[in-house]
């Protein structure tokens, strides 16, 4: 009896065995399919970067054997003389992408913090469609806003600048400048405008994923909104947060379209914030088609190369960063 007994409570488990390891060898057609599938279009994402990768390498090789170093460290860019330097594009690039990352972080979170804590349940929803909206305005169109509004009240604005802040000792360098409304410092604040939508978007939605319980015990402690943002919200959403930071960095660095309407496209380089400078992705827009000889054309893909470089090392930079804060935040738990 103890033998039939368990014999019969084992065969359940025997036949469980048997469907599971049945179970194992059975694959749909359809899983292996979308298996493959999506591993080839992630395959196929890093075979497109690599080969504009290489045709950037290839095609701006000449450029690069002539000039050597002094193609990224000097300033000349004079087709008529096939003289070419990088140097006015690469600061300029850096400093209006860094003028607008100052401009957009700050707003950006406010406007984050605003929709997921400050505001009324019937506001949050036109607000954040309102944000997603300008995320979906052509660059382009924010350059033509840019020339024709923004750069014509700028310029009233610019002697108040050079008679107010200008005069303080260590900045008039920078804020000195004739009042044409087009410059560095206006290429830098609409990126910013530009910018802001992406960052905001991406911080108002890890700001809405926080536990409520994490926030409600802060509130029950008494701390203030403010308080609760830093010491609960930001702590557990940082690596979001910083991640979505870097992607609009990434965009204002290769914005090509805006900052050409209101950069100013001067080669020259100046200290000043007010005074018209270039970028690459400008320089490249503007002068490609005219770009008549061999050397000309591979100095502008040089450019091209310099600025895939850029946001490659940005975005390299970014997901160490990420991956250092994650470390961080498994040794605090």
């Amino acid at each position: 009896m103890k033998a039939a007994s368990s014999a019969i409570a084992g065969q359940p488990s025997v036949m469980h065995n048997g469907n599971r390891s049945a179970g194992k060898k059975v694959r749909f057609p359809a899983d292996f399919l979308f298996r493959k599938l999506t591993g080839f279009i992630a395959l196929l994402v890093a075979i497109t970067l690599l080969a504009i990768l290489v045709a950037l390498i290839r095609e701006g090789s000449q450029a690069l054997h002539v000039f050597g170093w002094r193609f990224f460290t000097t300033s000349a860019w004079d087709p008529v003389a096939n003289q070419f330097g990088a140097l006015v594009f690469i600061v300029g690039t850096l400093i209006s992408s860094a003028i607008a990352m100052l401009i957009a972080i700050p707003v950006s979170f406010g406007i984050a913090l605003f929709i997921s804590e400050l505001a009324p349940r019937w506001m949050r929803g036109p607000v954040s469609t309102a944000v997603e909206l300008l995320a979906a305005v052509p660059s382009i169109i924010y350059g033509m806003w840019g020339l024709l509004v923004f750069a014509p009240w700028f310029s009233r604005i610019e002697p108040w600048i050079n008679d107010h802040i200008g005069a303080i000792p260590g900045l008039g360098v920078l804020f000195r400048g004739p009042p044409m409304g087009i410059g560095m410092l206006t290429a830098g604040i609409v990126l910013g405008i530009m910018v802001i939508p992406f960052i905001a978007a991406i911080m108002r939605d890890v700001f809405l994923v926080t536990p409520p319980a994490l926030k409600e015990s802060a509130y029950a402690l008494g701390a203030t909104t403010w308080e609760v943002a830093r010491h609960v919200i930001l702590p557990y959403t940082r690596t979001a947060v910083t991640g979505g930071i870097f992607l609009g960095l990434g965009r204002a660095l290769g914005e090509t379209m805006a900052v050409t309407f209101i950069i100013g496209n001067s080669n020259n380089l100046s200290a000043s914030l007010l005074m018209p400078g270039s970028s690459i992705a400008s320089v490249i827009a503007n002068e490609f088609t005219e770009a008549t000889t061999d050397l000309y054309r591979s100095s502008l893909l040089a450019l091209g190369l310099i600025l895939f470089l850029i946001t490659f090392v940005v975005l390299v930079f970014a997901k160490l960063l990420l991956l250092r804060l994650e470390r961080g935040t498994g040794k605090k738990a």
